[in-house]
């Protein structure tokens, strides 16, 4: 445990080995050596920078006097990349000790250009070119051209669409795919509204979805056009599938009036994959199985093939036991008696 006493006689003992090593030849070797050290760095900085370079720097960029009523729907970068040339001093001035200023243009010397405004390289380069010292070469710009396209207003309300694909997990199957809000508003103008009838999704690629999703995607920028909102809410709904089998009626259509079809046998099964959700809706009732007279004179064989004229839209792997029946073709008795 050290006491006050203590700490102060190491106090001064330490004090004393410092003084006593600042004062030696070595410490003070050692001091005028790093003196002619930076000396010498500071001349070889001063050489440096007095040499040609070249770097790049990013100039913002300003839209103003905006009239509340237009809507760009494509606008200027935010930021223009500057190259220039110039000595080494010049430039680290450049990064250090000085900010360029936004470069602005004026919505109102555009207005009579139409509504996709360009504003030619001159106009960029000589407002870029008036921030920059007279020694220095400004060798290009990057984007050399701008442009920017507004609508006075002009929108009109379109669905959403989905870009992409989506596909479902192992016993299940895709029951619905919706967003919300459904539709969104398109700012553009009246040229491009004409032939805008969608706002599609970003590319989406969902697979092996086994449950209910909901996800955020933003929706494919189109030039000139704005959508509000931007984005939009993906959502997916699966359902599992299960088996079901009914029993069906074979049934003639388009027979004479005196000839009958029947068939061995007279029903067949059909069995079927359907969500759970509609398992119980769907009977016999929803699938048709005919077999048209034009059929019989083509068949061959002893075999009648048959095949569903009706199926419900969710259902999905229909099957047909037997696929091919036994029949014959009976005479009636308004035939016989002449009616």
């Amino acid at each position: 445990m050290f006491d006050v006493k203590n700490i102060q006689r190491y106090y001064r003992l330490g004090i004393r080995k410092i003084r006593k090593f600042l004062l030696s030849d070595k410490c003070k070797e050692a001091l005028v050596f790093l003196f002619f050290v930076l000396v010498s760095f500071a001349f070889w900085m001063l050489q440096t920078l007095d040499d040609v370079y070249q770097t790049e720097f990013r100039v913002p960029l300003r839209l103003k006097n905006v009239p509340k009523e237009a809507v760009l729907t494509s606008e200027l970068p935010g930021d223009v990349r500057v190259r220039v040339e110039d000595r080494g001093t010049v430039l680290l001035n450049y990064m250090l000790g000085r900010t360029f200023f936004p470069v602005s243009f004026d919505f109102n010397d555009y207005k009579d250009r139409g509504t996709h405004v360009h504003i030619s390289s001159a106009d960029l380069l000589k407002k870029v070119s008036a921030q920059l010292n007279v020694s220095t070469h400004l060798i290009s710009i990057r984007p050399d051209t701008l442009d920017f396209i507004y609508t006075m207003g002009k929108a009109k309300k379109v669905p959403v669409r989905l870009n992409g694909d989506v596909s479902a997990g192992l016993q299940y199957y895709i029951s619905h795919v919706g967003f919300s809000p459904d539709s969104v508003i398109a700012y553009a103008p009246e040229e491009v509204l004409d032939t805008l009838t969608a706002a599609y999704t970003s590319k989406v690629h969902l697979e092996n979805v086994n449950d209910t999703l909901n996800q955020r995607v933003t929706l494919q920028k189109i030039k000139g056009v704005k959508f509000v909102p931007a984005y939009n809410d993906l959502m997916v709904y699966v359902d599992m599938y299960s088996e079901k089998t009914v029993e069906v009626p074979i049934v003639g259509i388009n027979f004479p009036a005196n000839k009958v079809l029947r068939t061995f046998p007279s029903k067949v099964q059909v069995t079927f994959q359907v969500g759970l959700s509609h398992f119980k809706d769907v009977d016999s009732d929803d699938f048709f199985i005919g077999v048209t007279y034009e059929d019989i004179l083509r068949a061959k064989g002893d075999k009648l093939p048959l095949t569903l004229k009706t199926t419900p839209d969710y259902v999905s792997h229909v099957r047909i036991s037997p696929s091919s029946v036994d029949y014959l073709i009976e005479q009636t008795a308004g035939e016989e008696t002449g009616w």
